[in-house]
């Protein structure tokens, strides 16, 4: 009969009788010997090889990389007021309309305020909220154009709405968004006029391009208090305002792709960090409020056709064709775009969305 254990004994043996006695090392010298030339890692011989920044400058174009760098002969100054034109109205959004939706969409019996509401992104985000049932009080630098846009919002609700006795209660407050005196002067003031606030959108900013080594400080923290502070200095203020009625509220910042990527060709780079702060910003006080039923999430709008754009435009189309040529949808997005957007933020469709970052950028951000 095979015994296993006297088996393995054996072989072990074997193994053990069969080994050397000594063991000799063998240890090989250093070499340095030149490496062979590889066809296949001259530029001139891969083609692959040739498009990479490894071959012979303009190998695979002009400029290797140029498509993904910024250009610092680019330079756009935000326009003085006298020269900014001004947003139009929207026609045809906000009438009587028969197709089924949730009522939670609804803004009905709710009083928004949106800083920046005077023109371009804020103008139309505001028409939007009218057109949802909401009150709105317009905040912006310039209460003249605030005022004229108010009216107007009114007179193009009446005419989407014929027979509709009610009107929304919009109104105008001027506010220099980076000044806290000023901030609390137009929040008393809103106040005044619609006995309480329930959502606000910070749509108050602007942006300039300039290489950040030639951008003068002081422009810089003009438009970091712009952006940044005045955000800051309204959300604390209806969050406090909130607070002390024990109501909930969302708070939509208007932050931008910016935040999330560097733009091309143009240079920005204070801007990009501003909204990037933004976007952060947003976040944090959506755990920080959470406890308070205030919601704060942000909007991160990509390239967007307002009267300042296409302005801008018109003077440098080279940005146009750029631009377009990165967005995966093919054509720049229009202040329309955003109407749901701040729509479905601001209202209940949304209650359990806070501290979210939905950018409406036609893909940018995504190659």
């Amino acid at each position: 009969m095979f015994n296993r254990s006297v088996a393995r004994s054996g072989i072990k043996a074997l193994n053990t009788t069969s080994r050397p006695a000594t063991r000799s090392t063998f240890i090989r010298p250093l070499s340095y010997t030149t490496a062979r030339a590889n066809k296949k890692n001259d530029p001139k011989n891969d083609p692959n090889l040739a498009a990479t920044n490894k071959a012979p400058e303009g190998a695979s174009g002009e400029h290797e990389g140029q498509f993904a760098r910024t250009d610092e002969s680019v330079q756009i100054e935000y326009p003085p007021d006298s020269e900014m034109p001004a947003q139009p109205v929207v026609q045809g959004r906000g009438g009587m309309h028969f197709k089924r939706t949730l009522a939670q969409f609804s803004l009905e019996n709710k009083v928004s305020m949106v800083t920046g509401g005077a023109r371009g992104l804020g103008l139309v985000m505001g028409q939007g909220l009218v057109a949802s049932g909401s009150d709105l009080a317009i905040v912006d630098l310039n209460k003249a154009e605030a005022e004229e846009q108010a009216q107007k919002l009114v007179e193009q609700f009446r005419k989407e709405n014929p027979g509709l006795e009610e009107m929304p209660n919009v109104t105008a407050h001027y506010a220099d968004v980076a000044n806290p005196d000023s901030v609390n002067e137009a929040l008393a003031e809103v106040l005044a006029k619609h006995k309480r606030i329930d959502n606000l959108v910070t749509s108050a900013g602007f942006t300039e391009n300039f290489d950040a080594i030639s951008y003068p400080f002081d422009r810089m923290k003009k438009l970091w208090g712009v952006n940044v502070d005045g955000t800051y200095l309204f959300a604390t203020g209806v969050a406090k305002h909130l607070m002390e009625r024990n109501a909930p509220g969302s708070i939509v910042m208007i932050g931008s792709m910016s935040g999330s990527i560097v733009n091309v060709p143009q240079p920005q780079a204070p801007y990009n960090a501003a909204k990037a702060a933004v976007r952060h910003l947003a976040a944090s006080l959506a755990v920080e409020w959470a406890g308070h039923g205030i919601r704060v999430n942000c909007i991160s709008p990509g390239y967007m056709l307002t009267a300042l754009t296409r302005k801008i435009l018109d003077e440098n189309p080279q940005l146009r064709d750029k631009w377009t040529s990165l967005i995966p949808v093919g054509k720049m997005g229009t202040p329309e775009d955003l109407m749901g957007a701040v729509t479905f933020l601001l209202s209940d469709a949304s209650k359990y969305i806070t501290g979210a970052d939905l950018r409406v950028d036609g893909g940018y951000t995504l190659t």
